[in-house]
């Protein structure tokens, strides 16, 4: 094995979590409610919750996992410890708003909740540790969308540059690196969390979904002028849910509909990196009956502030047919994806494609030109303590490294990328299930599906495996 990495010398190593999944105390230091905290879990209807919020608003349910989650909110610092003795160099976590503004449309932040972050953000910088700062991380407050029926409401741009304002200015010379929405193109599959929206009654959801798109994409690039006048350091991006979709023949109708299939996602990303919506849109938005309400100065306001880099996540490629009676969608993923008889799976349904890493960032620097930053990759998965307290999770160093591998071979290639945070470095709940046992992290933490537990946490074999990648610069994989 070659000595020489293919990372660069200054890459950033980390690890990610989400405000939302981590820090419990949802209504501590005066905290509004969040989404995720109006759901219960799995075995309680979650996927139906989030698809009749107002209903989950109503209904009273025994256990909500977000309530106390990994209360990260008191154990950060210790959490932070272990991950400097990773030797971490990124954290890539998210500020909840309905901390910053309870209920979203306020004039004045919750003092609180600016001071957490703070402190968060003092502890990694105590450790040389760069925060990696998600804005809004399926994290739309909950009154906002019981007020105003969330982002198909054109207010929400103003409420979102009103928290903006206040985040860039707080945490000048704390923060450096942004992104504004994460996986903005989850709003298509799921509202909630993406829009803090329910579309379940609309007559064209689609219409509903792009016109709050619009808003979306209108508030980002507004977002990133601001961020980059208030410090021109600032470097801000966009963040995609991706995975390159694969036909499931050479027959020219699959080959198209695998190229429809990434052009839904890239179309978020197409406006953030390039400043202009598609040429393919046009014919899309006419054949939904998708009429969008563009103001005056959006169309400029999206040309003039492109983003600096380009995030995403990354947990399996996709695979499709233009024959409806062959596809058939795989359990455990948002996204309607046949399986691949050349891969594996994961206990969820994910398929597991270290290679289509490697074609993903191919693809998307080819698009975009502007440096990449995985932020999110990794393996869920349910772990055993053994008797000796050893957490032997070889399947999760299996899974990393050959995507690790594959990311060197892609800067190889000469894509630009700037750092891997692989999800859920610590355990946290889960998003969609609300479940606990679908544990991603290199430290364990000692809480089951239904709360219990003593939240202890407790080094898993990855964790000296990413000690030493990260020591050698991704040289030392096995």
């Amino acid at each position: 094995m070659t000595n020489e990495s293919n990372f660069p010398k200054n890459f950033l190593w980390g690890g990610a979590i989400a405000a939302n999944q981590a820090e419990g105390a949802y209504l501590t230091d005066g905290k509004g409610l969040s989404p995720v905290d109006i759901l219960p879990d799995a075995a309680h209807g979650r996927w139906e919750a989030l698809s009749n919020p107002k209903k989950a608003i109503e209904t009273k349910y025994d256990f909500y996992p977000s309530h106390e989650s990994i209360d990260f909110y008191n154990r950060y610092k210790e959490d932070l410890k272990m991950l400097h003795e990773m030797g971490f160099k990124t954290f890539r976590t998210s500020i909840c708003w309905a901390r910053i503004f309870p209920k979203g449309d306020e004039k004045e932040p919750n003092e609180a909740g600016l001071k957490f972050y703070d402190d968060l953000f003092d502890e990694c910088h105590k450790y040389g540790i760069e925060p990696l700062v998600t804005i809004n991380h399926f994290d739309t407050p909950v009154a906002l969308f019981e007020n105003y029926g969330g982002w198909k409401n054109r207010q929400l741009v103003d409420f979102y540059l009103n928290y903006c304002d206040v985040i860039f200015k707080r945490y000048k010379g704390k923060v450096k690196y942004w992104m504004t929405f994460n996986e903005i193109n989850m709003i298509l599959h799921i509202p909630f969390f993406g829009g803090g929206m329910d579309v379940s009654e609309e007559e064209n959801p689609a219409q509903v979904k792009y016109q709050a798109a619009h808003h979306q994409l209108v508030a980002s690039a507004m977002a990133t002028k601001l961020g980059h006048e208030i410090d021109p350091d600032n470097q801000i991006g966009c963040m995609l849910a991706a995975g390159a979709t694969y036909p499931n023949t050479c027959n020219p109708n699959d080959v198209w509909a695998a190229l429809e299939a990434d052009r839904e996602g890239y179309f978020f990303i197409d406006v953030q990196a390039r400043g202009y919506y598609p040429s393919y849109s046009k014919r899309f938005f006419k054949e939904n009956n998708i009429k969008l309400e563009i103001a005056d100065g959006d169309l400029e306001v999206l040309k003039e502030n492109t983003v600096d880099y380009v995030s995403f996540s990354y947990y399996s490629s996709r695979l499709t047919s233009a024959d409806p009676e062959v596809n058939a969608e795989t359990e455990g993923n948002v996204f309607a994806t046949l399986k691949n008889p050349y891969l594996k799976a994961s206990e969820w349904g994910w398929q597991i494609d270290p290679l289509g890493l490697r074609v993903t960032m191919n693809q998307i620097y080819d698009r975009y030109q502007k440096p990449l930053f995985v932020v999110e990759n990794g393996l869920g998965a349910v772990d055993t303590v053994e008797a000796d307290g050893s957490i032997n999770d070889d399947y999760r160093i299996d899974y990393l490294r050959e995507h690790v591998r594959e990311m060197g071979e892609a800067i190889a290639d000469g894509v630009e990328c700037w750092g891997y945070t692989p999800w859920g470095c610590i355990d946290l709940v889960s998003a969609g299930t609300g479940e606990m046992k679908k544990r991603y992290g290199f430290i364990y933490v000692d809480k089951d599906n239904d709360g219990n537990g003593t939240l202890d946490r407790k080094k898993k074999k990855s964790f000296d495996w990413y000690k030493q990648v990260i020591a050698s610069n991704g040289v030392t994989l096995d």
